[in-house]
């Protein structure tokens, strides 16, 4: 399900390196799997009596409070913790609370996945698949039927929702194959609009609100199996190659012995006739796989290499 090195040079245009990509000042990378090292000073390592987790913010928070209710009480189990829901309203949110110590345990999005490494010190270990082990989404760019747009080439001088200038599908991947493969740039060959989640986004298409936007294909899944859009209201003009799904993972200065606990809860967990598997089965994902940073973000790194992304932290 990845995409190589070679198809995406070949997908963008251009010779990409991994350079760009470095930790803030503040973490170390001694063993150079490209994600903060835990303190060797116990001093400075933390030990909560309540653990705080956060989906990445891609669709209405509300409705994720009971999605994650019953792999959240897994997690109290394994742990012996209380874990507690934090519903994020943006993806700068989120990492700003890993980073300043509010938020311990996270599913961040394939995008801002690179930017909560290097700036919050996030390690990222799982990722949801299917069952033999397969996984990924891909960036459609879609319309609505009638809006008179047919291809790519047909968004000049149109209006394009992204979420937020962090998000892989929703903006990053989007804007660099529109530019390698079609010539269009956002401002100057059509007017970028940020809607800051992907339902919102779809949602603005299927209402005619945005001519087209950006969007990850597994949010639409689900969205089309609850019936919030029908699949008539949407017209698909481009598919990428898969990308990886949300990264889940947890601050860097937690406890070892806590860290191991948390990938057990993960791990553990039966998907069997949960809530998770309800909402996520549509979209293939049965179960959470072991995955690094360093090797299943390569492409999303890449991708950002192309964009002239900077991790600067503030």
């Amino acid at each position: 399900m990845r995409a190589s090195r070679a198809f995406l040079g070949l997908i963008l245009g251009a010779s990409l390196a991994w350079g760009g990509f470095s930790l803030d000042n503040r973490y170390e990378d001694k063993d150079g799997d490209m994600v903060a090292d835990t303190p060797s000073d116990l001093s400075k390592q933390v030990d909560p009596k309540t653990l705080i987790f956060a989906y990445t913010p891609v669709e209405d928070p509300s409705v994720y409070v009971e999605v994650w209710s019953e792999f959240l009480a897994h997690m109290e189990k394994v742990t012996g913790r209380k874990v507690q829901f934090f519903p994020v309203q943006s993806n700068a949110a989120q990492i700003e609370a890993m980073r300043a110590g509010r938020l311990h345990i996270a599913g961040f999005n394939t995008g801002s996945n690179p930017i909560a490494v290097a700036c919050a010190g996030f390690k990222p270990f799982a990722m949801m698949a299917a069952e033999d082990g397969s996984y990924g989404y891909e960036m459609e760019i879609i319309t609505y039927p009638g809006s008179g747009i047919k291809e790519p080439k047909d968004l000049k001088g149109k209006k394009m929702a992204f979420t937020s200038q962090t998000s892989n599908s929703g903006y990053k991947a989007p804007s660099a194959i529109l530019k390698a493969q079609y010539g269009l740039e956002a401002e100057k060959d059509f007017e970028p609009v940020f809607s800051g989640k992907h339902d919102n986004s779809i949602l603005g298409v299927a209402n005619k609100d945005y001519p087209a936007a950006a969007i990850a294909n597994s949010v639409l899944v689900r969205m089309l199996e609850r019936g919030v859009v029908k699949k008539e209201q949407l017209v698909s003009i481009y598919k990428s190659q898969s990308f990886p799904t949300t990264g889940y993972g947890m601050a860097y200065n937690l406890k070892p012995e806590l860290q191991e606990k948390i990938k057990e809860a993960f791990f553990t967990f039966d998907w069997k006739g949960s809530k998770l598997e309800k909402e996520f089965k549509p979209a293939n994902q049965t179960r959470f796989i072991p995955i690094t940073f360093k090797e299943h973000w390569a492409v999303v790194r890449e991708i950002d290499e192309a964009m002239n992304v900077n991790y600067t932290c503030k």
